[in-house]
């Protein structure tokens, strides 16, 4: 076994890749290496919606113990028809969201991000590696891996306790409802 390989070497990780925020900026999603991170394709005009609200509380719960949720709209469900800035005001304003937003994506077929290409190849869903709807959720390490992926019609608030066991938080804060 060679055992000169770097952790490099051992395959892309959610560190590897780069993505537009919703404010235009192309950021290194390594800068969010030593975090847990929830990533989630989202979208302001479908079911799952409120479920922002349940994001942004896993955000405040949690944020000062090294966690995030990371939030990309999608339009690929034809429920999210405005542009990155209607999308930044609409959360902002509906959900006091201050998670990381960035800018619309797809999330299945040859336009999709290769962030979303990398994450479903890593946990598939249901039906294979697709994206099936609007608030997918991807659990991720502090070291780039996905760690679990969850469906759209889990609620964010059910997710609590797995993060508290990956922050290392036993017996520490709790999600309020």
């Amino acid at each position: 076994m060679d055992r000169s390989r770097t952790a490099h070497d051992a395959g892309p990780t959610l560190h590897s890749f780069t993505a537009t925020t919703i404010d235009g900026e192309e950021q290194d999603l390594s800068a969010y290496r030593g975090k847990v991170l929830l990533v989630v394709n989202t979208a302001s005009r479908c079911l799952f919606t409120p479920q922002y609200e349940d994001l942004q509380r896993l955000q405040l719960a949690y944020r000062d113990h090294g966690f995030t949720v990371l939030g990309f709209p999608s339009a690929q469900f034809l429920q999210e028809p405005g542009d990155d800035d209607e999308i930044a005001e609409f959360c902002t304003t509906s959900y006091d969201v201050t998670f990381p937003l960035f800018s619309k994506v797809d999330v299945n077929g040859p336009r999709a991000h290769p962030l979303w290409r990398w994450l479903t190849s890593q946990r598939s869903g249901v039906i294979g590696g697709r994206i099936t709807w609007n608030f997918t959720k991807f659990l991720v390490s502090p070291e780039g891996k996905v760690l679990r992926r969850y469906a759209p019609v889990v609620p964010p608030h059910r997710i609590a306790r797995r993060i508290e066991a990956e922050l290392g938080l036993t017996g520490g804060p709790r999600l309020q409802r």
